[in-house]
Parts: C-alpha cells; structure tokens; sequence
C-alpha cells in the first residue's frame, strides 16, 4: 500500500469523465435509409427471393444478388449524410 502512495505521487491518477451514450450515427442513418421507397422495394424483393428458396429442399439458387443491390443501395444512401455527422 505504501508503494502505491509513493508511486501516485509521482504519477497523478486521472479518471474519465462520464459521457452520455455514443450513439453510432451510420446505425441511425442505415434505419432511417431501409425505410425509404427504392431500399425498402430491394429488401422485400430480398425477403421474397429468401422465402423462395427457402422453401425448396434441393435448389441451386441462391439471394445473393438480391442482398448485394439491398446493401449497395442502403450504403449508397448512408454515404450521402454520414461524413457530415461524424465529429
């Protein structure tokens, strides 16, 4: 106990500051995107094409495509706003 009073003599102890919960402002954006018109067609589109091939025991096909254009298009969307939030 006496070696750690000497040694915070020497070296301060800092503590942080309690900050308000950080809030991830591509998580907001990525909601608020999934909602608009030509995302939200790509993601039923999405869902459709998961039920179709979830629906068959032996198939071939895959939603691949159908997940690619949903993401492109969400992340297109995000990039448009997101540089401007980030501090």
């Amino acid at each position: 106990m006496a070696a750690r009073k000497w040694f915070s003599s020497f070296f301060p102890t800092v503590k942080a500051q309690e900050e308000e919960d950080i809030v991830d402002p591509q998580a907001v954006l990525r909601e608020k995107c999934a909602q608009q018109g030509h995302t939200s067609a790509l993601w039923e589109k999405y869902q459709a094409c998961n039920e179709r091939v979830g629906s068959r025991s032996q198939t071939a096909e895959t939603c691949v495509e159908e997940l690619f254009d949903y993401l492109h298009e969400l992340d297109h969307c995000v990039s448009k706003t997101l540089f401007s939030k980030l501090k």
